[in-house]
């Protein structure tokens, strides 16, 4: 079930010469040092990396759409919760005894604040000229109610308190003062039901979609980076020297290294190329829809990103939470995520995207995993089935006086949950992100999702370190100077946590930072 390519044309575009000439110039042995197929937030980071590391790389990006960060980068397509755990309660799971295990949202706040390390480091340098067009100050607040999931909080913020990547998240169970950090959480709500709430002021609302066309716009500009829009890859052919890449409007590449970044069609696409990396790998499309309003009287009353426990039976991603969003300099407030459904890849992807991806080598892991969740699929046909008085109901869980005229339903990006075929276990699906890397490290992919773009500098570090491990000794003092933590543990180190934590909150000019003390 070999695929064909998409079915989306449009007009090629390019900017910013990368070198002397065009590609494939005489006396090159390729085209490109990296080609990174994908306009969004991943590519954007990667060729910011390997820029500051080897100022004198040939780096291109290619781009099937007219525009950069169409598909998950976009604004309206993801939380823009800049992820770093402190709010989102699946994270933090609960344990069968009833202990809290905080591991992994330790893990995931580290990953941010190295993320926020690089855009503190090119703000500061110029590369990022107003953090405020793409960066906000906003509290992340966890929402409970019901006795047993109170308990729970408490048991996640005395874990969490003591840390310090986590100092100064506050807990309380009492309603006014609930209502004083989030008012719509308790307008109409009955008072005699147990509820509890903790607040970090240090959390962040992020538009990725403004990041990724700063970040690649800047590149192209200084002719860093050439980039190809409109432009869809086709074929990857594995050559002595790299990769020859072709695709529509008679686009014909060669590159020693490839990144695909191209989101849900990554799994495709790697499969086209014929490493023996992707092999056994699935993948399962899930779309996601919102319900959102500009309604500034609303707007104005919930200044926060509130994250709840997700529904039993319901998936991680799912978990519900409302948000405030400022997108182009507008507020508006986001309720959801509710489950859809699309066998495309990408948002504007093809029908056939799924069918395309089964494979004689994948085809009895997605099986297998489909076996294992069918709690997960009966909630799915559940969320598909749900009118919207069903839905408005969800919502005055979290906004009790909420109304349906208020609002209006969006369409967010596609996710493409990663099928992945363990030795002994068979398919498993798997949440979160994965790096597929080549043995030679000549080409690489990101599969998967959440928590995706606010981790997306790890994810690259990790993409660089795999592919380039014979450059990294060299790389890391480059390295080092755009992240002070590079290689080392905010959680081991306290004071380094308090010092990286001020600096990036001075330089990305959140909620009024003081300058750092040295």
């Amino acid at each position: 079930m070999q695929p064909d390519g998409n079915d989306v044309h449009s007009t090629s575009a390019t900017s910013g010469p990368a070198h002397d000439g065009p590609p494939g110039a005489a006396g090159s042995s390729a085209a490109y040092d990296a080609l990174l197929v994908g306009g969004g937030i991943m590519s954007a980071t990667l060729a910011t990396l390997l820029h500051q590391v080897e100022p004198t790389w040939r780096i291109g990006i290619v781009e099937r759409l007219d525009e950069l960060a169409q598909e998950s980068s976009g604004p309206w397509n993801n939380a823009g919760t800049g992820h770093a755990a402190l709010c989102e309660l699946n994270y933090s799971p609960q344990r069968p005894d009833g202990s809290v295990d905080v591991s992994k949202a330790i893990e995931v706040n580290e990953q941010f604040q190295v993320t926020r390390q690089l855009w503190s480091f090119l703000v500061e340098n110029g590369a990022l000229p107003d953090p405020s067009t793409f960066i906000h100050p906003s509290p992340h607040l966890s929402f409970v109610w019901g006795a047993e999931n109170v308990e729970y909080l408490r048991r996640r913020h005395a874990l969490l308190a003591e840390h310090p990547l986590f100092a100064g998240i506050e807990l309380t169970e009492d309603p006014e003062v609930i209502a004083e950090w989030a008012p719509l959480l308790m307008a109409g709500r009955d008072r005699s039901e147990p509820v509890a709430a903790t607040r970090a002021l240090g959390g962040t609302d992020v538009d990725f979609g403004s990041l990724t066309r700063q970040l690649v716009t800047g590149l192209a500009d200084s002719g860093a980076v050439r980039l190809h829009l409109g432009t869809e890859v086709r074929r990857l052919t594995r050559t002595p020297e790299g990769w020859h890449v072709t695709g529509t409007h008679d686009f014909d590449t060669t590159a020693r290294f490839v990144f695909v970044g191209a989101g849900g069609q990554a799994l495709t696409l790697l499969q086209r190329s014929g490493i023996e990396e992707i092999r056994g790998y699935g993948g399962f499309p899930v779309s996601g829809e919102f319900w959102r309003t500009t309604n500034p009287e609303i707007v104005a009353r919930h200044q926060a990103k509130v994250y709840g426990k997700a529904a039993v039976g319901a998936p991680p991603m799912s978990v519900p939470h409302l948000d405030t969003r400022v997108v182009d300099g507008a507020p508006s407030l986001m309720f959801g995520p509710y489950a859809g459904f699309s066998p495309r890849f990408l948002k504007h992807g093809s029908l056939f995207d799924l069918l395309r991806s089964v494979r004689l080598h994948n085809l009895r892991p997605m099986l297998q995993a489909g076996l294992r969740n069918l709690g997960l699929v009966v909630y799915l046909v559940q969320q598909l089935l749900a009118s919207k008085k069903a839905q408005l109901k969800e919502l005055q869980a979290f906004f009790p006086d909420a109304r349906a005229e208020d609002w209006e339903k969006i369409t967010a990006g596609q996710r493409v949950q990663v099928i992945k075929d363990v030795p002994g276990q068979g398919g498993v699906l798997q949440f979160g992100t994965e790096v597929i890397t080549a043995r030679d490290g000549s080409i690489a992919g990101l599969l998967g999702a959440s928590p995706g773009a606010s981790t997306a500098v790890p994810a690259m570090l990790d993409v660089m370190a795999r592919c380039f491990p014979d450059e990294m000794a060299d790389w890391r003092p480059s390295l080092e100077k755009a992240i002070p933590s590079y290689g080392r543990r905010l959680s081991d180190d306290p004071e380094l946590a308090r010092t990286v934590l001020a600096q990036t909150s001075y330089s990305l000019d959140l909620d009024g930072a003081a300058p750092p003390t040295r």
